[in-house]
């Protein structure tokens, strides 16, 4: 089993912080199960003893029966024995109606660490409620990084090229690099995105028109990486027989970006320095469930390029967003610790007219925050003061 260090190094420091609830959020089938039964190994190995570790996984029938928070609180304390520190792990516990308010309850005794996991952002706003404000710490779990699928797979570095070929096409959740077969990959990621629909749009959400909504999420993994339009998603629907009104269209699309099947960038106008809520990006969080949402046969590299190096740099922990020039666009400005970086991406740079557009991207940004082109190139561009990046090196450099 892979050991999701990235993440297991970030949430260590709180395991015995009792006084904060620990969330883990993401994409369904990204892992985030697996990482709770790894803190869980590492507890024990800790020293602390299975009667004190509560494991509690929803999607399971046993408890089927804890529908709310009173139901919910009271199964916990059921099974507590001593005043020593239980470990709590509730796993996509968004089923549980108000676990909010039993968490809380938990976590005022100060006898609970609790972790608990959801695939909804519920458990990413949970800032909007007055029991849990102020008193958790999240962590977004997302499919295998590239350098986390090479460690997976033994991939040596003269290979890494028709590995990122194979995640361009598949995707990367953990689960379906158990499958060898097109067709056994195909049904695994098909089966994923029906759970998705089925649990967090229609069950949560209460979206019944799935048909429109699957032409949105087509409409938008097909142009993804182009600066989206209210009025040409409405006029693709009408087309297609599929017609909504605009306030469902938006609806629709916070389904989509809530249940991490995509992500919101905005736009940052770097003249005015503020953030745009209008002519934003969409990218996919995981290209295999692309795949099987479109009707593309062929794989559209530069898009799938632009899309692993969004996702790498979430991963990495930057802020990212669209960088609004003069007289054009940054394809990302990533920020983190106040630190700036400009990205160009772009899959070949081989050609001189190519280079020339893309180093010239950066020329009405006057300050001195670090700019790079990042492509698939192993040859050095770099000109100018601007470096350019293999993409692999980018890949799999954390310290980038």
């Amino acid at each position: 089993m892979l050991k999701r260090e990235h993440y297991l190094s970030k949430i260590r420091d709180f395991y015995y912080v009792n006084s904060l609830i620990k969330v883990l959020y993401g994409l369904r089938r990204s892992g985030k199960s697996v990482i709770l039964m790894q803190i869980i190994d590492e507890i024990k190995e800790s020293g602390i003893d299975d009667d004190h570790i509560i494991y509690i996984n929803f999607e399971s029938l046993d408890y089927v029966n804890i529908t709310n928070a009173i139901e919910l609180n009271n199964y916990i304390k059921s099974l507590v024995k001593d005043k020593k520190t239980y470990y709590i792990f509730l796993d996509e516990v968004q089923k549980v109606q108000d676990f909010e308010k039993a968490i809380n309850s938990l976590r005022v005794t100060n006898q609970f660490s609790i972790f608990i996991t959801g695939s909804n952002s519920k458990m990413t706003f949970l800032e909007l409620s007055t029991d849990l404000s102020g008193r958790y710490v999240s962590f977004r779990i997302n499919p295998l990084s590239f350098k986390e699928v090479v460690e997976l797979t033994n991939t040596q570095k003269e290979d890494y090229f028709n590995l990122l070929l194979d995640i361009f096409e598949w995707g990367s959740l953990p689960q379906r690099f158990i499958f060898q077969n097109n067709d056994s990959k195909e049904n695994y990621i098909r089966d994923v995105y029906d759970s998705i629909l089925l649990k967090d749009v229609v069950d949560r959400l209460g979206i019944t028109d799935i048909t429109s909504f699957n032409k949105i999420l087509q409409y938008i993994l097909e142009t993804e990486t182009r600066k989206f339009s209210t009025t040409n998603v409405l006029n693709y629907l009408q087309n297609n027989d599929s017609k909504v009104a605009t306030d469902t269209l938006y609806k629709y699309l916070e389904a989509l970006c809530s249940t991490f099947i995509i992500n919101r960038v905005y736009r940052y106008d770097l003249k005015g320095k503020a953030v745009l809520k209008s002519l934003n990006k969409f990218y996919a969080t995981d290209l295999g469930v692309k795949k099987i949402k479109t009707n593309n046969k062929e794989i559209n590299y530069s898009q799938a390029f632009e899309n692993i190096i969004y996702n790498e740099l979430i991963k990495k922990g930057y802020t990212v967003y669209i960088g609004k020039t003069k007289d054009g666009e940054i394809d990302f400005i990533a920020s983190k610790d106040r630190n700036i970086k400009y990205i160009q991406a772009c899959y070949d740079l081989s050609n001189e007219e190519t280079r020339t557009r893309e180093f010239n991207a950066f020329d009405t940004i006057t300050d001195n925050f670090p700019k790079y082109v990042i492509s698939i190139n192993k040859e050095d561009y770099s000109q100018n003061g601007i470096k350019h990046i293999n993409i692999f090196d980018f890949l799999m450099n954390d310290d980038f």
